[in-house]
């Protein structure tokens, strides 16, 4: 009877050992859904800004944060040209509007809001191929000046614009 305990524990620690080395579970916490054999490199052109209305930081606040975006998320070697997938577009729009009016019949909150244009081009399976508009807002209370909230608000739309671009293009969602 001993024996019988011994060998059965035995043979389900090897039958338990053989299956976890048999399985293996991958989980991708970013979203990207990237076939790297098919898929190597990236190519992500600097947007220019093509709006009116212009702040000076933007374009290269909302360039360094897609690049990074795709750097940290994948594992896509950033190319100059030449890319397997290839992202470029403008900057379009940024313009504040007033949102709500206060009783007294005044102003109470200003949305801010950015719009960027993308062309996306899947070198690998051009059916995923698109050109999209992406916009983000943020809103502000009227008694605030822009320049006080202006670089927090524009850094919190150009996150918001390169997770749905990332999302557009990567993740397939």
């Amino acid at each position: 009877m001993d024996w019988t305990n011994r060998f059965l524990k035995v043979a389900f620690v090897a039958a338990f050992a053989a299956a976890m080395t048999a399985c293996s579970v991958s989980y991708k916490f970013n979203g990207a859904s990237i076939d790297y054999t098919k898929t190597k490199t990236i190519q992500i052109a600097d947007f220019p800004i093509r709006s009116s209305y212009v702040w000076g930081p933007m374009a290269p606040l909302f360039n360094n944060q897609l690049k990074d975006q795709f750097a940290n998320h994948t594992r896509l070697e950033q190319v100059k040209r030449n890319g397997d997938l290839k992202i470029e577009g403008e900057i379009t729009r940024y313009e504040q509007r007033n949102k709500s009016v206060s009783a007294e019949g005044y102003s109470a909150m200003t949305e801010l809001s950015m719009t960027v244009n993308v062309r996306f081009t899947n070198n690998a399976n051009h059916t995923e191929d698109f050109e999209r508009q992406f916009t983000a807002t943020q809103s502000y209370e009227s008694t605030q000046s822009l320049n006080s909230v202006q670089e927090e608000l524009v850094t919190q739309m150009v996150k918001d614009i390169c997770d749905q671009i990332f999302n557009a293009t990567v993740a397939n969602w």
